[in-house]
Parts: structure tokens; sequence; C-alpha cells
């Protein structure tokens, strides 16, 4: 897919690593779909990307069903049909499952903190997943659904939450390739490995060099290197139904 004069929606797309890989599409000529929770942000990320390209923002909770639904249908009806989606929007609730100390339960990993990451980083990705695949479909459009997954999904110590909803997305992924094939839509999944962000520079600077080292490229990700796989998952057009791990080697 070339992606001049298409139309983008991204979750989670008024920072971090959304608010990048909108950066990489406006760059290709894209007109986007920026959907987020933070009025301001949205407003700032829009700023950003400036007016050389058209940015529409919208405020939705990518959980709640009836949210997703009206915000696809306005984008729909605004921008005349959706050419890709990259399904961003994600949260953490960190802790472990169990937490005993000389044979007493101290903690446990509370419903609530599972179910939320759940509901965001798993449902969320279904119901956007779901409503943009609609309208490409309904208007006969060749789409690209891009779901950001982690290498998380293999598991990792106090993430149960994290690890469960991202390893469902990769899921979904292959699935949503095999059903949507025959109407021309691709669907693949990124797993970053950890990527230097606002948190991993406020990190004291023994842990994030020991993060550093554990990895053989010797340094953290970039967000520019995530919205890189973005633009080739878009350009390929014999990509589908895999995900790309963009970790530098930590996984292996």
């Amino acid at each position: 897919m070339n992606l001049q004069g298409k139309t983008i929606v991204i979750t989670g797309g008024a920072q971090g690593l959304g608010l990048e890989m909108a950066k990489m599409c406006a760059a290709q000529g894209a007109q986007l779909a920026l959907i987020d929770m933070n009025e301001s942000q949205l407003q700032q990320a829009k700023t950003e990307l400036g007016n050389q390209i058209t940015v529409r923002t919208y405020i939705a909770n990518v959980a709640v069903e009836a949210e997703v639904e009206a915000t696809f249908a306005a984008i729909d009806t605004d921008f005349d049909g959706i050419d890709g989606l990259i399904n961003n929007a994600g949260i953490l609730r960190d802790g472990l499952l169990l937490k005993f100390k000389d044979g007493e339960l101290q903690s446990k990993m509370s419903l609530q903190q599972f179910q939320s990451v759940i509901d965001v980083n798993l449902t969320g990705v279904f119901l956007c997943g779901r409503e943009a695949a609609a309208s490409m479909v309904k208007r006969g459009r060749k789409g690209v659904i891009i779901n950001m997954s982690s290498v998380a999904r293999s598991g990792n110590m106090g993430q149960t939450n994290y690890a469960a909803a991202k390893a469902g997305v990769v899921a979904m992924t292959v699935t949503w390739a095999r059903e949507l094939g025959r109407y021309g839509i691709r669907v693949g999944a990124i797993a970053p490995g950890v990527i230097r962000t606002a948190m991993t520079d406020a990190m004291k600077p023994e842990a994030r060099d020991r993060l550093e080292k554990m990895k053989p490229v010797g340094r953290l990700g970039e967000a520019s290197e995530i919205a890189h796989t973005a633009k080739y998952i878009f350009e390929n057009d014999f990509f589908t139904g895999r995900v790309v791990e963009i970790d530098g080697g930590i996984s292996m």
C-alpha cells in the first residue's frame, strides 16, 4: 500500500509510539484519524503534525464498544472510508500473580488489575479491528490492519495480564489475516522489545544500563524504528498474518 492520500486510523495516537507512527504516516502523505483519551494531548499532536495533511482527532475509550462504534462511524463519514488502522492503544498494570513473605500472602494480582489490561490491550484491539475491517469491506477498500503486540507475549515476570493480552493480539492477527484476505485486507503485528521513552529516560542509570546490556545491539530501541517497521508492513503487499519482532535480539 502506498500511503499517499490514504486514511490511517491510529489508536493511542496522541503520544509515544502512536505519535511517532503518525509522523511516519504523515511524511508519506497519509490522512490521519487519531484516537486517544486525552484531548489536550490530541490537540498538541495535531499541532506537531502540521497542516500539510488532514488530521482529525477523536476522543474515545477503545474498551467501550459503543464509543468505538460511534468513533469509527464518524471517521468513515469524515474521510469517506478507512484504508489502514494501527491498533496501538495500551496500558500497563504490572504486578506479581502472588507475593508471599515468610509463608504469608502479602498481595495478589486483583481481578481489576488483570481485567483493565485485557479490556484495553485485547478487547480494544478486537473492537477497533472489527470496526475498521467493516468499513473497509463495506466500501470495497483493500486495507491494512497493524496490531501492536510485544515480546512479552511469550511470558514475562510481573506481567500476567499484559503477556496474556499481547499473546491474544498475535492470535487475532493470524486469524484476521486468514478471514479478511478474501476482501483484500492484510493484517500484521509488531512485537517491540524495550523502547526508549520518557519512562525509560527517567530510570536510574544502572537499571537502564542493565537493560541495554541484555540486548545484543547494546542499546534500547527507538520509537522511530517501530514506525519504520509499520511502514514496511503497510508497503509490503505480500506481508500478512505474521508478527515482526523488533527487539534488538533480546528474545533470542
